[in-house]
C-alpha cells in the first residue's frame, strides 16, 4: 500500500515543526485530488479490506491511497 499525505504524528516525530507540519497539510488542498490529507481511518479501512476474504484474489499490487496525489504530479 502506498498512501499519500495522512494525519498523523509521524513528520513531527521525525523533525518537522508544527508549522512546517500545518504548511504540508495546507499543501495538500493543491496537491491532492481531493484537496484535502487523508485520515487515519481512510488508510485503515483499506488495510481491513485487503486483509479480509473480500481481496484474496489480489496480489502483489500497490495500492495508492492517497487522494488523488498521483495523479496530480507531473
Amino acid at each position: 500500500m502506498n498512501p499519500g499525505v495522512i494525519v498523523t504524528e509521524v513528520h513531527k516525530r521525525a523533525g518537522m515543526s508544527e508549522e512546517q507540519y500545518q504548511e504540508l497539510l495546507k499543501c495538500t488542498q493543491k496537491t491532492h485530488a481531493l484537496g484535502r490529507p487523508g485520515r487515519v481511518e481512510e488508510v485503515a479501512r483499506t488495510i481491513a479490506f485487503l486483509a479480509s476474504d473480500a481481496a484474496s484474489f489480489i496480489t502483489g499490487e500497490t495500492l495508492l491511497v492517497d487522494g488523488g496525489e498521483r495523479v496530480m504530479s507531473p
